[in-house]
């Protein structure tokens, strides 16, 4: 199994002509904590970085999200994880998605789950999640394919800036793939 699929995908955004997002999926929570840890290696500015993913929780675990002073905390499975992801990234936020599950945000994409709940912006029957992808550029048809990933309990990294940073970080992810698949084999 690839760690990341095969196409790492770039989308014009919707409302800004010159920006753009690059959007990858990836195994598992470590594979997207070192994705971003190597777009920060590579001059990449982690202010324009978003990760999307899944708390998995069970009846027999904790499970906190929590603001203490100007932090947002996590407790649970993957609390050191989010926490750390929620340290780097500029946003945070939690989401109870109706058929997804309890999906957390670090980065610049809390600002389009936001912007898509406050303006009632679900399009076409599109969750809560979607419409935050949608919100980004991403067409409807490829918009499912993310949410499924979410739901299957992968992580989205999503960058966002002109076309040269998002090339860039394009290149990044593609070299991280490569490499990633490499170390597993």
């Amino acid at each position: 199994m690839n760690k990341i699929y095969r196409v790492v995908e770039v989308y014009k955004t919707r409302e800004q002509p010159e920006e753009y997002s690059v959007v990858a999926v990836l195994d598992t929570h470590l594979e997207a904590e070192r994705a971003v840890q190597r777009l920060q290696q590579n001059g990449i500015d982690l202010s324009k970085c978003s990760i999307v993913g899944k708390e998995n929780t069970s009846e027999e675990r904790v499970c906190a999200y929590y603001t203490s002073g100007a932090k947002i905390s996590s407790w649970g499975k993957m609390g050191a994880f989010w926490g750390g992801v929620w340290g780097l990234l500029q946003g945070s936020g939690f989401f109870l998605i109706p058929g997804i599950g309890p999906v957390l945000v670090g980065g610049t994409f809390v600002t389009a789950m936001i912007g898509a709940l406050e303006g009632a912006v679900v399009v076409g029957g599109l969750s809560a999640l979607g419409a935050g992808f949608y919100n980004i550029g991403i067409p409807s048809d490829s918009i499912e394919r993310y949410e499924v990933a979410v739901r299957g309990d992968r992580f989205i990294v999503i960058v966002h800036g002109n076309a040269t940073e998002v090339t860039s970080a394009k290149n990044i992810l593609k070299l991280f793939a490569q490499n990633d698949a490499q170390e597993s084999a």
